[in-house]
């Protein structure tokens, strides 16, 4: 893949992730402060939109790459030839050219995805398709209560954009012998995960190596693509839904929501924690 970045031109053209804005306080002096920029964001594959996002500017590669894997468009990165973030007046396009094969693929499922959040549901063309099975997941670790704890702790410590604005979720990765966490946020839980699954699949890190932790609740979708991530135990600080508990029972995966500090509740495979 190459081709990823924008160019000097375009990174001129290019939204900031924050700005800042005017606000009137409740004692109804005037000041400003720093809130998060969300724009269209298209993902073109091929010259064909197939998805059109409202997403944080920032990361956008890791999004374009990590919404392909997560939305079953591609298996492995090495099927993109060539990736450009292309900003303009109306928004941003995430220009995607994949291997011929790939696009192919692409082109006998005739997906649509329109969402006003990133939502991986949007515009599929059948009931069906809101089911879609997972691969089951191989999980090659377990974590200690503490080790719960202090992912949470991480995933709030790296949050940069959501303490200047507390308008944005992310999505973090914690390895239990690792002192550092690989961090996305976006103004939609979807986008800051699949950012996420981009930057590590250009780290190539082993998703069942670690935990995916979360700010937000686990819906279906969330689960599906931690699956695709390959992370066998996830982590929120809110709870899952029913369909996503028999969803992550299906594939393995290990669900820990409303965690916070030592106090967590545990929902499918609780062989994912060492109680």
């Amino acid at each position: 893949m190459h081709g990823s970045q924008p160019g000097r031109h375009d990174r001129a053209m290019m939204p900031p992730p924050s700005v800042r804005m005017v606000r009137l306080n409740s004692d109804l002096t005037r000041d400003t402060r720093a809130m998060a920029e969300e724009c269209p964001v298209a993902l073109v594959y091929d010259g064909t939109t197939v998805a059109v996002l409202m997403a944080t500017p920032a990361d956008l590669a890791d999004l374009a790459v990590g919404f392909s894997l997560t939305e079953g468009i591609i298996r492995d990165s090495s099927e993109i030839n060539e990736l450009n973030v292309v900003p303009g007046s109306a928004g941003i396009e995430l220009r995607i050219w994949l291997r011929p094969d790939s696009g192919r693929t692409l082109k006998e499922r005739q997906r649509r995805l329109v969402g006003p959040t990133g939502c991986g549901l949007c515009g599929i063309e059948s009931l069906q398709q809101a089911h879609r099975m997972v691969a089951p997941v191989a999980r090659a670790i377990r974590l200690a209560p503490d080790q719960i704890g202090l992912a949470v702790e991480r995933l709030t410590a790296s949050q940069a954009l959501n303490r200047e604005t507390h308008a944005t979720h992310a999505a973090g990765f914690f390895v239990p012998d690792s002192d550092s966490m690989v961090v996305r946020e976006d103004v939609g839980r979807h986008n800051a995960l699949d950012k996420l699954a981009g930057a590590l699949t250009a780290m190539d890190a082993r998703g069942r190596a670690g935990a995916v932790v979360l700010t937000s609740r686990i819906s279906v979708e969330m689960v599906q693509k931690s699956a695709a991530i390959g992370a066998g135990i996830v982590i929120a600080v809110s709870a899952p839904t029913a369909l996503a508990i028999r969803t992550a029972e299906a594939c393995g995966i290990t669900l820990v929501g409303i965690a916070r500090g030592r106090d967590f509740e545990v929902f499918s495979h609780p062989a994912g924690v060492a109680c």
